[in-house]
């Protein structure tokens, strides 16, 4: 699978993007998207993002880094999300995060390295948000993040944690505690991929996320 993902991603990297954009460094495109595969939901902005290939060496301008973000997610190899602000109910200017349009890809630019699975989950779970036509904004209330804001394709908004268990001691609490601190009536669910049956907890549905995958959206 790895020749496939490689044969792709070389096509979108160099026929595309780097012709496109006019890339003067192709190695340092592959390093930036290597960067965000390995930082797939995580907070990041275009000077984070470069102060950090900086510290590992490489050489680049916030003036550089910006086109060749904009050229990995204007060729969906990315997809960029924003964030929200659920109290002032407006979007907000700075940060973000980069999700994967294929997990594949992901295996092949990192060279198949130890796999953050509740990172990989998180963007599960922004895939099967997306293929059911939401349109999804990262949460943020107060000092809290919202995993997921998003209206369904009827105008409806929900909102969902993703996590991989949550048996170890706080993580049910840190999970939960960013939903409660949402006030309003709209649905709150949270995602993981413990054994357990679908319960509730103060309104806010713990739902398996493999049964979430397999619910049917067709009614």
């Amino acid at each position: 699978m790895n020749d496939y993902y490689g044969g792709v991603c070389n096509t979108v990297l160099i026929k595309d993007i780097i012709a496109r954009k006019k890339i003067a460094d192709p190695h340092l495109l592959e390093r930036v998207a290597q960067f965000l595969a390995q930082n797939i939901g995580s907070l990041n902005s275009v000077k984070s993002i470069c102060d950090a290939l900086n510290a590992a060496g490489r050489s680049i301008s916030v003036n550089t880094t910006e086109p060749y973000i904009a050229g990995l997610t204007d060729a969906l190899l990315f997809h960029k999300v924003g964030r929200y602000d659920i109290k002032g109910k407006e979007l907000l200017k700075t940060g973000h995060k980069h999700y994967l349009c294929d997990l594949g890809f992901r295996n092949y630019l990192l060279d198949n390295e130890r796999t953050d699975f509740g990172a990989v989950l998180e963007n599960v779970i922004y895939l099967e948000l997306a293929r059911r036509g939401y349109k999804i904004s990262i949460g943020r209330i107060g000092v809290r993040e919202v995993d997921f804001a998003a209206v369904s394709p009827d105008g409806g908004l929900e909102y969902y944690q993703v996590a991989l268990t949550l048996r170890p001691p706080g993580v049910f609490e840190r999970e939960i505690a960013a939903l409660e601190a949402v006030r309003d009536s709209h649905p709150k669910t949270v995602l993981h991929l413990d054994p357990d049956p679908a319960t509730q907890h103060n309104g806010i549905r713990l739902l398996n996320a493999l049964d979430w995958l397999l619910e049917d959206t067709t009614s």
